[in-house]
């Protein structure tokens, strides 16, 4: 099984919201929100979930999974 590849970076920056906004959003720290980013820690369903709803896009805007 592949990877999960991710377009919060874009998606936040389309929102007009900085790593710290969104991260006070949904309540972690802006270095969570930079980990997400950047592929190094995989955000929990409910974690994905709040992401998705603050951006006002589906999860599936967000995470989609890599083919091997």
């Amino acid at each position: 099984m592949g990877g999960l590849r991710n377009h919060l970076k874009q998606l936040r920056s389309d929102a007009g919201m900085t790593q710290a906004q969104l991260a006070a959003a949904v309540g972690v720290s802006r270095k969570t929100i930079n980990t997400i980013e950047n592929r190094v820690f995989v955000p929990s369903t409910v974690l994905a979930l709040q992401i998705a709803a603050v951006l006002k896009v589906s999860v599936h805007d967000v995470f989609e999974l890599e083919e091997e």
